[in-house]
């Protein structure tokens, strides 16, 4: 009896996965990508739009559904690629959309059509990945709800989704061209916070409240593409409030005017539903707020965001409205905004990041790790590097490079594993051996790896930054954080390994450390880098390969550039290449220390 019910079981089981399956729907859209004359803060500069639109279109499909997206790079002088940020790729590492990792660039005059499955609910969002493209404006909001017969584990009346962002009136070739030069250029704090797309520079909605020079905002300035995107809500309902964070520079401090914020989910993985009066926003974090409207019905009230985490000199925060209907969307909140924390307050920072904590039904991470042990001038240019290597991506995609065996591809070195015991975060020396790499790291398959990301004082006395750390094809379990320079024998034993949260994207801040621990388990080469997008720019970034000989087909279209081109031809799913010795594997044991030196502030 108890084997014939066990049977039915999995029979119902696999029935209800078949259903499943058959509701997955195919979700097409055409996209053409170039650039266009804006006003996201009621200035008029150039932005990438997405069919004449900014922000771009929002891609709403359910867990297990197949999204196509047909890009045209009509941008005119430069390549294109779009990554789909916290979507796995499980199975398609191709379509992560990285120029010169998982792809070639998209040409100009040329589509490509990314072809994916998006396997799990949740917020996300999708950004250029090619240059600076994210500064320039290309993103957009990705909602996933849950599949057919599927229920999340919290519920709403309503959905209002937020996307963050900050803006600059110099063009990101200008930026890019000023952070690449001898001497250095440094871009400055932006001027604009933006709101879906939408800010007000030299005015603000709250002027009146604001304890600056800042002036209320006529009608005249406030064209419909600035003026904000007011949210309309019904008293007395849940909402449920989606934000996601494709800031290229700012960390924000959200707050929705006298509505306390229940945190349920982040980085499209559910948390112990935790309550919260702000949020700590680093760039390439989402999260679900649930807040209920239960507030005075007869006014409005604020939506703001501000940045933090750098120094003054900073942007007006950004605003919008919480609009109780039947009120006039016009209607200004009666109360100032709400007010943020102190620039610095990375002790406020570190709390709310320590509230979050996976749900009982969230996997727990092994137990065990396979682990393994793993700064500012180059020449006189000013750069990023982690454990001495600042990071430069080949002319040849690394998914073609390690699959086919083009060594000559790329530099090939081993890159450093450990840093001196002696090393002092808080005074690092001066070291004029800094390289460019490729900072390639090769991992087995279905093994366990450890990170901890150390933050260290730039060559400016006492002064260490905030920097959001993105990991792609992946989720990884965010184990701690701590002061100073990580110890194994003090802090190893601290981490948690109960109940931490699933996440794709994590904050180290200054002076101190970050461990997460993930697992092997999607063939691959996935970049790990800093989400400041100025940053990334200037090499602070990591390469994982991982188990590229699992990969067995590459489609057409897919590598078209570099000797993969030369060499191969059109690649046609072809799991053949090119002859060469088969990719050597470097099996890391133990994942100790990425060692963060920073020479740029």
């Amino acid at each position: 009896m108890g084997k014939a019910m066990m049977m039915l079981c999995f029979l119902l089981a696999f029935i209800f996965q078949i259903c499943i399956l058959a509701s997955a729907e195919v979700k097409h859209y055409d996209w053409d990508v170039e650039y266009m004359y804006w006003k996201p803060d009621c200035v008029e500069h150039l932005v990438m739009g997405i069919n004449g639109k900014f922000p771009g279109p929002t891609i709403r499909a359910k867990a297990g559904d197949t999204v196509q997206v047909n890009l045209t790079n009509k941008l005119g002088t430069e390549g294109l690629v779009i990554h789909w940020h916290g979507i796995r790729q499980i199975n398609t590492p191709w379509f992560d959309g990285t120029a010169s990792i998982s792809q070639c660039a998209i040409d100009v005059g040329e589509s490509f059509v990314y072809n994916f499955t998006v396997d799990r609910a949740g917020t996300y969002f999708y950004h250029g990945h090619f240059g600076m493209q994210r500064s320039a404006g290309l993103y957009g909001s990705i909602v996933v709800d849950v599949a057919d017969g599927e229920k999340e584990p919290f519920a709403y009346d309503g959905e209002v989704n937020l996307l963050l962002s900050d803006w600059w009136h110099e063009s990101v070739h200008e930026q890019e061209v000023g952070l690449s030069s001898k001497p250095f250029r440094w871009i400055g704090e932006p001027q604009s916070i933006l709101i879906n797309g939408k800010g007000q520079y030299n005015c603000s909605l709250g002027a009146k409240f604001l304890n600056d020079s800042a002036r209320s905002c006529s009608d005249t300035e406030m064209s419909p593409q600035c003026q904000p995107d007011i949210q309309s809500v019904d008293q007395n309902k849940t909402y449920r409030v989606r934000i996601a964070s494709t800031t290229s520079l700012a960390s924000i401090s959200f707050v929705i005017g006298n509505h306390n914020m229940t945190l349920v989910e982040a980085d499209g993985n559910y948390i112990q539903p935790v309550s919260v009066d702000s949020l700590n926003i680093y760039s390439g974090d989402t999260y679900s707020v649930l807040i209920t409207t239960n507030q005075d019905p007869s006014t409005n009230y604020w939506i703001s965001a501000y940045q933090i985490a750098r120094k003054p000199p900073l942007p007006p925060p950004g605003l919008t409205i919480l609009n109780y209907k039947p009120n006039p969307v016009s209607d200004t909140p009666l109360s100032p905004p709400p007010t943020s924390p102190e620039w610095n307050d990375f002790a406020g920072g570190k709390s709310f990041a320590n509230k979050i904590l996976a749900l009982k039904s969230i996997p727990k991470p092994p137990t065990k790790s396979d682990r393994l042990n793993t700064q500012n001038t180059i020449n006189g240019y000013v750069k990023w590097a982690i454990n001495n290597v600042s990071l430069v991506l080949p002319t040849t995609p690394l998914i073609g490079s390690l699959k086919f065996g083009l060594k000559n591809a790329f530099d090939g070195k081993s890159p450093a594993e450990d840093f001196p015991a002696t090393y002092d975060i808080m005074k690092p020396p001066v070291n004029p051996n800094s390289t460019y790499g490729n900072n390639l790291y090769n991992f087995d398959y279905n093994i366990t790896i450890d990170v901890i990301i150390q933050n260290a004082n730039i060559l400016s006395a006492n002064v260490s930054e905030v920097h959001p750390w993105h990991l792609h094809g992946h989720d990884f379990w965010v184990l701690g954080y701590g002061d100073g320079k990580f110890s194994e024998e003090n802090d190893g034993k601290n981490l948690n390994l109960d109940n931490p949260p699933l996440r794709n994207t994590v904050v180290i801040f200054p002076h101190g450390w970050t461990a997460i621990r993930f697992v092997t388990d999607n063939p691959g080469v996935w970049p790990f880098h800093c989400h400041i997008e100025p940053h990334l720019h200037m090499g602070m970034g990591v390469v994982f390969a991982e188990a590229v000989d699992k990969i067995k087909t590459i489609p057409d279209g897919v590598l078209t550039c570099g000797l993969t081109a030369k060499n191969s031809g059109p690649v046609g799913g072809s799991s053949s290449g090119p002859p060469g010795a088969a990719v050597p594997t470097h099996y890391l044991l133990f994942i100790y220390a990425f060692y963060v030196i920073y020479s740029f502030i």
